[in-house]
């Protein structure tokens, strides 16, 4: 059975997603969900699944990400975890950091990769008048957002649509693309996974 480390920053809407996939037959279990912020919400929501948590708030260290991140490795290493996954992390990591895991590293990011890497992907998406937007799955490299991509789902751009209400939809496919990507990668298939549209309602 592998292990399963999950880092987010906020609600942790995605770590619940994959959390609750990893039951049954699945070949893994979440054993630390870790925030930099220990006012995150999805802390609470993991303690309440049972999942061991951890916090180290990184505005305690000024600006020194290694620090940061040495205080962030004690409780990740203890957990032991085969994977890492970043969800709604929001801190950039050092190429040390990554390295530590590379290959068994993901993140979730709101965009069609490699279109719209870092912030403000939706609006983004609508002012370069596209089609259809979504969300990608990737390994994590230390270049950011530009690992291998190992699955996407899209959902069209609407008429009057904006941000909010596409950033909505796109997570709705989240929590569905990341924990069949997860699933596949513990099994070591890393074939990109590409979700069909999912019907708008």
């Amino acid at each position: 059975m592998k292990r399963v480390a999950i880092l987010i920053s906020g609600s942790g809407s995605n770590m619940v997603a994959l959390a609750r996939s990893m039951t049954g037959d699945h070949p893994a279990r979440p054993v630390l969900v870790a925030s930099n912020d220990p006012a995150a919400a999805g802390l609470g929501k993991a303690a309440a699944m049972g999942i061991a948590t951890a916090a180290v708030d990184h505005r305690a260290f000024g600006g020194d990400r290694a620090a940061f991140e040495a205080a962030l490795l004690a409780p990740l290493l203890a957990a032991r975890p085969d994977i890492v996954c970043l969800a709604g992390f929001m801190r950039i990591l050092t190429a040390g950091f990554v390295q530590r895991f590379a290959g068994r590293m993901l993140n979730i990011h709101p965009s069609l990769l490699p279109r719209y890497p870092g912030l403000d992907t939706h609006r983004r998406a609508l002012e370069a008048g596209d089609a259809e937007a979504g969300c990608t799955v990737h390994e994590v490299t230390p270049a950011l957002d530009a690992g291998p991509i190992l699955g996407q789902a899209r959902v069209p751009i609407l008429p009057g649509d904006t941000p909010q209400t596409l950033a909505a939809r796109v997570l709705v496919q989240e929590h569905r693309l990341y924990p069949a990507v997860l699933r596949r990668f513990v099994a070591g298939d890393r074939r990109p996974l590409l979700l069909p549209a999912a019907a708008e309602t």
